[in-house]
């Protein structure tokens, strides 16, 4: 069954109420509510750095998902997962810790479908997020940065507040593998769909571990041969956890926000990851402004980790093989911080903006 069929089976037999007005259009060129529109996104051939590599560069147009980035898969499913176990009743509470997106994804959906919405977040994490998920009526609990070992890391805060009260759900982004299986039934088979089935490689930068995991495995059974390959920033364990089997931090930290991770998420355990390549906050910030200047591209610096990584993987295989990676979302959600120069000064990155393109910079 095609994504679209998928989203539409939850559409009718989940929600309360749909419209019969609704149920007059077969096509899917029709959608039902905000629900509906989460997927089906373009694959974009990246014309300059593609014929920088010699390779065909594709990325999926995650941004255009309606809540804005590919996060809105994972909160499509995880609602989901929470209805078909008869977790969450009427008016109930969905509950979740996330650096931005996946709860402003989920509060979208809970404001289409009548739920209440706590999002639990590190404080570290973009004001432009933080505003975003006010706007959208959402609970939001900034805490103190804490590893995950810490009982007061900001995913069991939200646990904790969530068995605190009635008909409520911790939807546990980066543990239910719900969230891979949004990738496994929706992502996967669309860049099969979308490359003809002509697909070397795939590359993802990886917080969750939801969209990595879900798309190689859909496409490993479809094609064993296809390369799955972790993109990873400065400060996360997975780069050496791949290639050395240790969970041991490669650099201090990083510009990019929402992915990188200290353990191996459930997500993460049982996919056939083949690599990983270690990408740099310089290469990440210097990629997201040539998106910008030479491809158009208005993104945030996972989506230059991204597509970084995805020149890595063209030059790990040669030449005339296709890389797919994702435009995760808009650069809008970070524009105080990634856009400025006096940020990227202190960051040590801004040099790594092409002269010619630090036009778009603010103070």
């Amino acid at each position: 069954m095609a994504s679209v069929g998928k989203t539409v089976w939850f559409l009718r037999h989940s929600q309360p109420v749909f419209s019969r007005q609704f149920q007059r259009f077969q096509s899917s060129e029709v959608r039902q509510g905000f629900l509906g529109t989460v997927g089906n996104t373009p694959l974009i051939y990246l014309k300059k750095i593609s014929e920088n590599t010699g390779c065909t560069i594709l990325a999926k147009a995650e941004f255009l998902n309606s809540g804005g980035s590919v996060k809105d898969r994972a909160a499509l499913f995880l609602i989901k997962d929470a209805q078909e176990k008869g977790l969450i009743g009427p008016g109930g509470t969905v509950v979740e810790g996330t650096a931005g997106n996946t709860g402003i994804g989920l509060a979208h959906m809970c404001l289409a479908l009548g739920y209440k919405c706590v999002i639990y977040m590190p404080n570290n994490q973009s004001q432009e997020k933080i505003d975003a998920l006010t706007t959208l009526g959402a609970d939001v609990r900034p805490v103190p940065v804490a590893p995950f070992t810490d009982p007061n890391n900001y995913n069991h805060q939200a646990r904790r507040f969530a068995e605190s009260i009635d008909n409520a759900v911790w939807t546990n982004q980066f543990d239910n593998t719900a969230n891979r299986r949004a990738h496994i039934e929706t992502t996967g088979p669309e860049i099969w769909r979308q490359t003809d089935g002509k697909v070397d490689a795939v590359t993802f930068g990886t917080g969750t571990g939801g969209t990595l995991a879900g798309v190689s495995m859909y496409l490993k059974d479809r094609n064993p041969k296809v390369k799955a390959i972790l993109a990873d920033p400065e400060g996360s364990v997975l780069y050496n956890w791949i290639k050395h089997g240790k969970l041991e931090r490669e650099g201090t930290g990083s510009i990019t926000e929402g992915i990188g991770q200290g353990r191996v998420t459930d997500n993460l355990k049982g996919a056939d990851i083949d690599d990983a390549v270690h990408v740099t906050d310089k290469s990440a910030v210097e990629m997201t402004f040539r998106l910008l200047h030479e491809e158009g591209f208005f993104v945030g610096a996972s989506s230059g980790l991204n597509v970084s990584a995805a020149v890595q993987v063209a030059q790990m295989l040669g030449p005339g093989h296709t890389i797919v990676t994702c435009l995760c979302d808009t650069g809008q959600r970070y524009y105080a911080k990634l856009f400025s120069r006096s940020v990227l000064e202190s960051r040590g990155v801004l040099d790594s903006v092409p002269e010619q393109y630090r036009t778009s910079l603010h103070d």
